[in-house]
This record gives structure tokens, sequence and C-alpha cells, in this order.
């Protein structure tokens, strides 16, 4: 059976790392337990690429009755925060998810991993090194090439004890010693060349302030910290893969054999027409190119989240995605795939018009108002109805009507019959234009004997949908897209920097006006703006000033619109 791409659901087949948790379960390998871990980088936002480890790394505990931890690996305090540390606690509970009790951080360790690493030393498993980083990288060789011996790799094991207590203390500057693990300069995986384990970093941390000055490297304090929090599969991404080796290696020099963890490999979700990379990210904020971390083009969860998705929408898209063994590349067209079918079933229906031209009905009484009624969601009819007023001046969408229009165009034209949609049939009669030839008003008349609900007595091809001048409100729209104009921005040979792949058109900015109904909708709120997309309310929102993001399109248009460039 093929293990690659599959996943879990009803009655479906177990992906690679559920037949690995059942055949650990059946001979009680783990003593019949599961715990997970999710052990992010408090270093910048969380995106789309961490939500489906998230997904895999909590859905797996909870499927099989077991643990999963939030592990903060902060072992890096010159590019740590607790604004980060907060952003991503956010995150991960608006994904549904709950920790519980256990938030852990590779600094609750540090004295733990100090004392190992002396274990390591006294057994002449570790040794402190002189070189500077640069040289460390100059010695490493090449996979075929064997790296250069350090000077001090043979240092008596007591000078190595007391160089790492003074390297403890802070005698030392930063960069001017390290500890390394002793393994094999010859090897032919590079990271068992005598890899780092420590190095000087006299900075601030954002928890243990100034009592250290010397951290530990990720590949030191991941396994060892899987140990001490009892995890039963730790599960990484594939680039780790190469270094599962020097992380059982530290485990069996340690004499772990007791509740040992063990490393498991997943293919991290690959995006097109964006980056997943944390420091490209970074250079997109840093660089003004969009506006902030939390921007709805961005592929944070956070950006995700104010551009409109839902949790459950990432949930399934992270299903769908699969677990798979080898790399590969999923199109985006599949994330905004879920996102409209949740929002399909779940979104209140609303008229709001985007670009927007008067309409008069001419027969239509003076000063009269009528209150419609129109379908919360047809998706839901028991959610029933809302009400929108009806009048004599409308708006409706500029390109919903052309004087001159080609064949098969089934909306408003001079002559041409259509539905006002929950309304009545409307006939154009003539146009008003300025000066410059602009169409500023269109001159309709309506059959009273056609309102919507009524006997049918004759059908048209076209609906469109409107607001009433007299009631309408205005509101601010923001026309997001994909942030790049290629699948891979990151491909030089489609344009050089991965900036230069950028969308000018990511964002359009226009006044629109939306049905009376949505004057009291808050910050999140989600809409489906009939026949246009769906949209939601952004904190920029406030009583009075709406502001809308778009979600998604009501299809993939923009799939079309590549096929016909094309």
């Amino acid at each position: 059976m093929k293990e690659d791409n599959k996943h879990s659901g009803q009655g479906g087949s177990l992906n690679f790392l559920e037949q690995i948790i059942e055949k650990d379960l059946a001979m009680a390998t783990t003593g019949g337990r599961v715990h997970t871990r999710f052990p992010p980088e408090p270093n910048g936002y969380l995106h789309i690429g961490h939500a489906k480890s998230i997904c895999l790394n909590f859905g797996l505990a909870a499927k099989y009755n077991g643990k999963c931890n939030l592990r903060f690996d902060d072992t890096n305090p010159t590019k740590e925060n607790v604004g980060y540390v907060n952003a991503i606690r956010e995150d991960i509970r608006w994904l549904g998810f709950d920790w519980e009790e256990r938030e852990y951080y590779a600094s609750d360790y540090f004295g733990e991993l100090f004392d190992m690493a002396v274990v390591l030393i006294r057994q002449g498993d570790a040794y402190v090194c002189d070189m500077s980083g640069e040289e460390i990288a100059a010695g490493r060789g090449t996979p075929s090439v064997p790296g250069k011996i350090s000077p001090w790799r043979e240092r008596p094991v007591e000078e190595n004890l007391e160089l790492f207590e003074r390297m403890r203390k802070g005698e030392f500057p930063d960069g001017s010693r390290v500890v390394r693990a002793k393994i094999d300069m010859a090897s032919p995986n590079m990271h068992l060349r005598d890899p780092v384990m420590y190095r000087i970093m006299h900075a601030h941390h954002h928890r243990t302030a100034n009592k250290w000055c010397i951290y530990p490297m990720y590949d030191w304090a991941h396994g060892q910290s899987d140990y001490l929090e009892n995890i039963t599969h730790s599960i990484c991404t594939l680039e780790f893969e190469v270094h599962r080796p020097l992380y059982n290696w530290f485990l069996d020099k340690l004499g772990i054999s007791q509740n040992r963890p063990r490393q498991f490999e997943f293919a991290r979700l690959n995006l097109n027409y964006t980056v997943m990379s944390k420091r490209k990210l970074l250079e997109l904020v840093e660089g003004r190119y969009v506006k902030g971390w939390d921007d709805p083009r961005m592929p944070t969860i956070s950006g995700l989240r104010r551009r409109g998705y839902t949790p459950a929408s990432i949930r399934v898209f992270s299903d769908k995605v699969g677990v798979a063994k080898r790399e590969n590349v999923i199109d985006m067209a599949l994330l905004e795939y879920c996102i409209r079918e949740d929002l399909n079933r779940n979104a209140p229906r609303v008229m709001t018009v985007i670009n927007p031209v008067k309409l008069v009905i001419e027969n239509y009484p003076e000063g009269q108002v009528e209150e419609l009624q129109a379908l919360r969601n047809p998706e839901k009819p028991e959610e029933g109805y809302r009400k929108v007023p009806f009048s004599k001046t409308l708006y409706i969408e500029q390109g919903d009507f052309m004087e001159d229009p080609p064949k098969k165009f089934f909306r408003l034209s001079p002559g041409s019959e259509v539905r006002l949609k929950y309304a009545y049939l409307i006939r154009c009669e003539s146009v008003v234009k300025d000066q410059q030839g602009n169409i500023t008003e269109i001159r309709c008349t309506y059959d009273p004997g056609t309102k919507s609900g009524m006997a049918p007595t004759r059908k048209v091809k076209g609906t469109l949908h409107w607001v009433s001048a007299a009631h309408a409100l205005e509101a601010e729209i923001r026309l997001y897209d994909r942030l790049f104009e290629v699948p891979d921005p990151e491909n030089v040979a489609q344009g050089g920097n991965f900036k230069d792949n950028i969308n000018p058109a990511s964002l359009q900015i226009v006044r629109g006006l939306a049905e009376p109904g949505l004057r009291d909708a808050m910050p999140g709120e989600r809409f489906q703006f009939e026949r246009t997309g769906y949209f939601c309310v952004d904190p920029d929102s406030s009583p009075g000033s709406l502001v809308f993001n778009r979600t998604s399109s009501l299809r993939d248009s923009w799939a079309k619109m590549k096929d016909s460039q094309g």
C-alpha cells in the first residue's frame, strides 16, 4: 500500500505516522502512551506550514487518547521575544487546540542540559573548542572531503570542564569559545562532524533574564527536552531527517534507554504563490511590502485569520493535504477551495455594491420604501430571513450594465429586462451621461406584478444585486489577491529576487455601498457578498466606518484568468 499523501478520516486509510503509532501501541513499545509536542521557536509568527504541524501533532494525540505539549524552543535570545510567544499561543488556540497545563520552554531545562553536557565532557564525548564560527564552518569539509580536526579536540577532560564552567560564569566574550560534540569529522553526514552544542551569547533572555550567557543549540536541546518531557513520538519536518542520527547519538551517549523518545519526519507544507521562510516573511514585514505579520496577504495564521479564514477551513485543508514522506508543492487553489466550502455553508448573505452606478426606477412611487425578505443563508434555511429596504433609487454594479453589449450578455442593457434579486423585473429605458460621456444614471421601469415570491409570469436570464440609495452604508472594501504573481516566487529563473515577483495588484481599495443590516457587523464576522465573493470585517472597522477584507472569490477566478491569459 502506498503510504505517501494519505490522510486519515472516517473510513480512510492510515497515514504512515498513524501506522507507526498503532504498531507501537500494539507492541507496547511506548508503554501504551502517545505523547507528542509542537516546538515553535518564538522568533516570528506562525504560518500555514506550522498550522499543518499543529494539526498533525495535536490531532494524533487526540486520536490516540494521548497528550501534546507546547514547547517553545527559546534558545536564541537575540531573536526571540514575549510578543512572539503570545502570538503563537493565540494562533494555536484559535485553530482549536489546547495544550492544557503543558506549556514548556527549552529554557526550563537549561540547568539539566548543562549537567548533561558535563556528563558528555567527562566521558570524552564533548570538548571546548576555541575556533571561531567562521573557522568551524570553513573546516567542515564537504560530503566527500573530511573536515578539519580542531586543534582543541584532544583537550584534557579536566581542562574542558574548567573552561565550560568559566563559559557559564561569563568570563569569555561572545564567539570566543564553543562546546562541540566529539563524533566523526569524516562522517558523510555533515551534522555529525563535531557539531556545536553551546555558544557564548551575553544577551538578555525573555524568561531567564541574564542568568545564562551560554545557550544550547537546537540539536542539543531538542532530543533531551523530548526525553525530559516523556515525549514518545517526536514528529519533525523532513529537513530534520539528516539530524536524526545526531538526535540518537546524544541519547545513546547519555545512556537513555527507558522512556526514550524517537524522531519521525514528514514532508513540510510547501504552498505555491507564496514564501514560507520566516526570514523572507520578516523581509516583507520590515521592508513594508506588507502591513505587518497579520497582513491578509501573508501566509501567517494571523494573516489568514484577518483575511477571514476559519479554523475549520485550515483544519480541513491540513487533512486534505495529508501526511507525505516526500516533498511536494500544494496548489494554493486547494486552500481557497476549503475556505469557500466552509463559508458557502456558514456565511450569511448580504448585498454590497463595490463599483456603484445609480439606477432610478421611473414608475416606482416617489418616497415609497418596501421591506423585502431575503434569505440569510440558502444553505441553512432554518436561519430565516433578513429585511432589505427597496426604494425608487438604487445602486447596482457598473459591470452589470453595458450600453452596447456582446451576445450572451445576460445582465442589464438598453431595452433588456432583468430581475433585481428578491425584488422585481426591471427594463432599461435610457441612460444619463456626464460631459465626458460616462454613464452616471440608468433609467428603468419596473413591473409591479413580478415581485419575487409571486406566481411567476415570465423568466429572465439575468439577476442583479443592488442596494437602496437612501439606506446604503458606505464601506471601505479591501480587495486582496495573491501576494506573488508566479507559482514559485523563490525560483531565480522566474525573475531574480523573490520580492521582484510581488503582485502589484495584490491589494486594491475601493469605496462600496452595503445593505443597512451590516451596520452593527463586528470585526471578524464573515459574509458572502452576493454574486461577488466572501468578505470579513477587518479590525480597522468601527461603528460608522465599515472596513471589509475580501477573503475569497465565489469561484476559482484566478485559475480561470490564468487559463485565459495562457
